[in-house]
């Protein structure tokens, strides 16, 4: 189905409302352009510094950490909810040892704006560039949240993406 360039608070609602269930996809690659997919669960989007940004935490000891670090650019996506097993897949392997696309049957083609790829079964896409990184502060972070997130210490780093491209299905909602 035909993706048409929409404003990035369009569906910004259900993209948020996704990130409880069944989780958006980022996807990012490495400089020779093998792309890795993982499902997240915390992130927002918003203005800052005057831009539309999408801002993600990846833990330093997934895979796609070192690949948003070598690149500086990822994809969010949005599947439809008969992608639901996807989202939760993606979630729970590794892209170090697998490949995601494949045993999903998902499709990757190239972004628009950036040089890492969307999922095309996607019905919503946010294409981005990290502008700003930092790595959460645990000393200034409320223990009862640090412990019932980082029992093990493994702190996100927040990537601050500017949104560069933002597309949709037509009535993507009804998708969702």
């Amino acid at each position: 189905m035909p993706k048409e360039e929409i404003h990035y608070l369009t569906y910004a609602a259900e993209t948020l409302r996704s990130l409880e269930s069944p989780g958006l996809l980022l996807v990012t690659g490495n400089k020779r352009g093998e792309p890795n997919i993982m499902t997240i669960g915390w992130a927002t989007l918003g203005v800052l510094w005057g831009r539309a940004c999408f801002v993600i935490l990846v833990r330093p000891s997934r895979h796609s950490y070192r690949l948003l670090e070598e690149n500086g650019e990822f994809t969010i996506n949005v599947l439809p909810a008969d992608l639901s097993e996807a989202a939760a897949y993606c979630g729970s392997v590794s892209g170090r040892d697998c490949d995601k696309f494949a045993d999903c049957g998902l499709t990757a083609v190239l972004g628009r704006k950036v040089k890492v790829p969307i999922i095309e079964e996607g019905i919503i896409h946010y294409e981005c560039r990290v502008v700003h990184c930092n790595d959460i502060a645990p000393a200034a972070m409320p223990a009862e949240i640090s412990q019932m997130a980082y029992p093990e210490g493994d702190y996100h780093r927040l990537y601050y993406g500017e949104i560069v491209a933002c597309y949709a299905e037509a009535k993507a909602a009804e998708r969702m």
